[in-house]
């Protein structure tokens, strides 16, 4: 029986999850030379090819598309195992810090997979705003940190990107001005800054609608059709759309979040940050 190094089939499923031998490359931190050793020893094992010239890059086979499941079975056992091994006589506490961006949709099922196999551990989960949590952060109050991202940091096990996006009420707006309404969180906020700026750089007059210190306030301003705002697509739904071509709003750039670990952390953080780090792209992906 052949045994399949795990580390294959992480890189196998970042190529799966980014599309390119590139983006694979920067998902597990490699040269795509290294990237293409790594398949084509995967392949070896498997006995069939999983990628396929297409035109300058590769793409999936059937073969490929087929492992993509089995790939993430064998992962999911392999870490599970781990974690158990490693959290059944774990205690103590982790503070993890996160923007409310995750933790309605990413952040349950790992949660759940962790307290399954680290059950003495008390998590303290603290949900807010970047700047707060960062604060709390490099004052050691806070163990895990998953917020937007100014900038890289030496501590980062993970950088997250995802489009920004322009939304608005699925009724539209309330009514029609010649300045765009925007509803933004109150300042200092990432998404705030970016779409002022992506508004000025288009020589689009806009004026400040709506403005809130949390997410529930902006979504309810948006909601109301008082004025679009920028998130990530993780805002659509009940009620909230991508705003329509007919505004013509600018294009904006990727949001970045970033995945920190204090230095001083235990081992039960380190184990709960190595598996936000390992399963955060996927779930984001499949968001």
């Amino acid at each position: 029986m052949r045994m399949i190094d795990p580390d294959l089939l992480r890189t196998f499923l970042a190529f799966a999850e980014g599309g390119s031998l590139a983006r694979a490359a920067a998902a597990v931190n490699r040269s795509p030379s290294a990237v293409t050793a790594q398949m084509q020893r995967l392949e070896a094992l498997v006995g069939e090819p999983l990628l396929a010239p297409v035109g300058r890059g590769r793409a999936m086979t059937p073969v490929g598309e087929e492992f993509v499941d089995h790939a993430r079975r064998i992962l999911d056992a392999h870490r599970d195992a781990w974690l158990s091994l490693k959290g059944a006589r774990a205690d103590g506490r982790i503070a993890l810090g996160c923007t409310q961006d995750f933790a309605e949709a990413a952040l349950p099922a790992l949660l759940r997979r962790f307290a399954r196999s680290h059950p003495r551990v008390r998590l303290d989960l603290r949900i807010g705003r970047t700047k707060e949590l960062t604060a709390a952060y490099e004052q050691g109050q806070i163990d895990i940190l998953l917020t937007m991202r100014q900038g890289p940091l030496a501590d980062e096990l993970l950088v997250l990107r995802e489009p920004m996006v322009w939304l608005c009420s699925a009724a539209g707006l309330a009514s029609a001005e010649l300045e765009l309404p925007l509803a933004v969180l109150d300042p200092p906020c990432g998404f705030r800054a970016t779409a002022i700026a992506a508004l000025d750089a288009a020589g689009r007059s806009f004026r400040i609608a709506a403005t809130s210190p949390s997410l529930s306030g902006l979504r309810a301003a948006v909601l109301s059709g008082i004025a679009v705002t920028t998130r990530t697509e993780r805002f659509l739904g009940s009620g909230i759309v991508a705003a329509p071509r007919h505004l013509e709003l600018p294009a904006l750039p990727d949001a970045e979040f970033g995945l920190r670990l204090r230095a001083q952390a235990d081992s039960a953080s380190a184990d709960l940050a190595a598996l936000l780090a390992d399963e955060l792209p996927r779930l984001t992906a499949d968001t």
